[in-house]
């Protein structure tokens, strides 16, 4: 019996896998997903930052959708660097999105978590064993993930 011959890019858990058919070279698809996804990740920390700065001016009322949190809001300049550096991070996730096929972009998106993870753990904030158990499911998910097919 002869046994189907496959390609290079056909075989899931070789390292240097590449389909031919994507744009762009595999380490350079990744550099531009992680960058992404430091970017987001980036932004969540300085929308937070700036929604604490909101509800301390707010004599320590959180956000409700009125004009005072809103005049608030328009005024925290940390918010405003955050949906900024949010949309420079959907620039680089259109570029990325253009080269390879969402399945195997979007389960990056998860590494956020992760990245908030580890800030709030530097930051004295608690962090479970649960949550670091799922944190280290995503990145095994993505471990896989990134050993497949990559193409649009």
């Amino acid at each position: 019996m002869r046994r189907k011959q496959t390609s290079r890019h056909e075989e899931p858990w070789d390292i240097e896998h590449y389909h031919p058919e994507a744009k762009g070279s595999p380490k350079m698809l990744i550099a531009l997903i992680l960058t992404s996804v430091l970017m987001t990740s980036m932004a969540q920390i300085l929308l937070k930052h700036g929604m604490n700065q909101v509800v301390d001016r707010n004599n320590g009322k959180p956000f409700s959708f009125n004009t005072q949190s809103l005049r608030l809001v328009a005024t925290t300049p940390w918010i405003w660097v955050g949906l900024a550096l949010f949309g420079f991070a959907a620039i680089l996730w259109l570029m990325v999105l253009s080269r390879v096929a969402l399945s195997f972009a979007y389960p990056f998106a998860a590494l956020t978590y992760v990245v908030i993870v580890v800030y709030d753990t530097f930051q004295n904030e608690p962090v479970g064993a649960l949550r670091w158990s799922g944190a280290l499911l995503i990145v095994a998910g993505i471990l896989l993930v990134s050993r497949t097919s990559h193409t649009t």
